[in-house]
């Protein structure tokens, strides 16, 4: 186990990693409380994942800012994923190339930033309809986005 200190009330240590592909995952039971923000982010880069990605247990995705559920596995196959829909999750099946589409936000800032993301691996132009949500929860972000290529406004 690494060694680890405390700064503020909060474990720190340095770590060392090592670039590897995407491999599919199973995410499910108290992974999912620590991580349930995270999902349409995670949807985004299991279309780039060698093998499939399970999310379960992931209910309360249903009732977020939109059914984030339902969203992410709409706006998702437009943009070409293999995506599936799950009462309590989703199926992802990848590696899948994404090909631009216009796409829209349903106005839940942390789709739409996972829409950019998208947009940016993705073949061919991607219309974000309402990006400017994702201000909610990270002013700038289109700003950074530019930075790295993407034309959002």
């Amino acid at each position: 186990m690494q060694e680890f200190h405390r700064e503020g009330n909060e474990p720190v240590a340095d770590l060392m990693v090592q670039a590897t592909g995407l491999r599919g995952v199973e995410i499910g039971r108290e992974t999912v409380v620590r991580m349930i923000d995270e999902f349409p982010i995670l949807a985004v880069a299991a279309t780039q994942a060698a093998g499939t990605t399970v999310v379960r247990d992931a209910g309360e995705l249903r009732v977020k800012e939109t059914d984030r559920i339902a969203a992410v596995v709409e706006e998702l196959r437009r943009l070409g994923a293999c995506i599936e829909p799950r009462p309590d999750g989703f199926i992802v099946h990848g590696p899948t190339p994404l090909h631009g589409a216009a796409v829209s936000s349903h106005g839940d800032h942390r789709l739409g930033m996972a829409l950019a993301v998208a947009g940016l691996i993705a073949d061919g132009t991607t219309e974000i309809d309402d990006i400017s949500c994702a201000d909610d929860s990270f002013p700038g972000f289109v700003a950074l986005m530019h930075s790295l290529g993407g034309n959002y406004d």
